[in-house]
Parts: structure tokens; C-alpha cells; sequence
């Protein structure tokens, strides 16, 4: 069995609080000249069914209706992180499966959903998040393994799990990686030759952002 195309709605995350970026809507500041929740949704757009795709934002949800998908808010009040964002992502998706990625990782790898599917099918698990190089430009070899890092909200998540996630949210769990941790999550490595080593570089802050920009131009 195989998770095709067909299988999967695309989620961009755009909900949070852009604390670190002095309170800007973090999905809607540039990157090469458009905002990066379009630049997200343009790259998740190959993977996944079509028609199959959302943005999930709390602010400003009028102008992220302007780049023609579902506009998501929390399926739980008082911003409770993330996974409130995945849940409603959960609630909404026509699919088995949801793929999500934030939106201030707009370089994530073209075929995402496509390893996400392979590490969770090879697993026989209904979660599988990214993990890439903890170095960015990976270090020179010194013998050792590169340290790897995860990156649990570019997941792939099997829509059944929605009950499971509103009771942990309900219950007062905020934290993603405990609750995936309950579901023994597979874990996709993107370290093979040719991935892109700025492919999970996310941008907090403005500086940030910049210096992505300049440096994947």
C-alpha cells in the first residue's frame, strides 16, 4: 500500500503570534516579493490533491482569502500553538492523510510529502515528521554523524487522529513533539546527496528572513 497524491490535503501554518518578529503576521511579510504563506502554498500545491489545500491563520484572515484557499482559524482559543492550527487542518481535510508545513520554512523540499509517505508507510505509523542536518551549511566532515534535527510540524498525519488531538488540546497539552511522541511517529531524514541543506532554514525574525532570502536567491 502507497499514500499517493490523491491521499493528501496540504496545510500551510500561519496562525501563530509572530512573537519574534515584533507581532507581524509572519505569513504575510515578503519573500522574493510575495508573501510567504503564497510562497508555501505554491510549493505544497504538486503535493497534494487538487482542491486539496488551506492556510491556517488567526489574523487577517481577509487577506489570506485573497490567495484562493480555505482560510482556518483555530479549531481552540487562546492561541494554543500549533497543533491547534493541525487540528483544524484535521477537521477540514477531504483526504486520509494532512500534510502540514509552517509557513517560515518556505524552502522545504518539492517532494515532502512523497518521503513523509514512504517513512510512515515503511513505519506502519499514522505520523511522520522531517529531520535534516542540525548545520546550516553542513559542517566539514570530522568523522563523526551530522547532528540531525527534527522538524515536527512539517509532518504528514493521518485525518483520523483529530479526536485524539482535540482531547490532548482540551486537556491543556500545547506541546507538539509530546503528542506526537504518543503516536510513535516516523521520522523522514533529509541528509541524501542533493537535498537542499537550507531546506528547513526557518525565518523567527525579520534578520532572519532577510538573510534567507540573500542567501537562497
Amino acid at each position: 500500500m502507497v499514500i499517493a497524491r490523491a491521499d493528501i490535503a496540504g496545510l500551510v501554518l500561519a496562525g501563530g503570534q509572530g512573537s519574534r518578529m515584533g507581532g507581524l503576521d509572519k505569513g504575510l511579510q515578503a519573500f522574493r516579493g510575495r508573501p510567504l504563506a503564497a510562497v508555501a502554498l505554491e510549493r505544497l500545491r504538486p503535493q497534494a490533491a487538487p482542491g486539496q489545500l488551506a492556510v491556517s491563520a488567526n489574523r487577517h484572515q481577509d487577506r489570506y482569502a485573497t490567495l484562493g484557499v480555505p482560510v482556518l482559524g483555530d479549531a481552540l482559543p487562546g492561541h494554543p500553538g500549533p497543533l491547534a492550527g493541525i487540528l483544524a487542518g484535521l477537521q477540514w481535510c477531504g483526504t486520509p492523510w494532512l500534510l502540514a508545513v509552517p509557513c517560515d520554512t518556505p524552502c522545504f523540499p518539492p517532494d515532502l510529502g512523497a518521503r513523509l509517505a514512504e517513512a510512515a508507510m515503511a513505519a506502519g505509523t499514522d505520523i511522520a515528521m522531517a529531520a535534516a542536518p542540525e548545520s546550516v551549511p553542513p559542517s566539514p566532515p570530522t568523522g563523526g554523524p551530522v547532528p540531525m534535527r527534527v522538524h515536527p510540524v512539517a509532518c504528514l498525519l493521518r485525518a483520523g487522529l483529530q479526536d485524539d488531538l482535540r482531547r490532548y488540546l482540551e486537556g491543556g497539552g500545547r506541546k507538539v513533539l509530546d503528542w506526537m511522541g504518543r503516536h510513535a511517529p516516523a521520522t523522514a531524514a533529509f541528509d541524501r546527496p542533493g537535498d537542499d541543506p537550507n531546506a528547513f532554514r526557518n525565518a523567527n525574525t525579520l534578520d532572519e528572513l532577510h538573510r534567507l532570502e540573500a542567501d537562497t536567491a
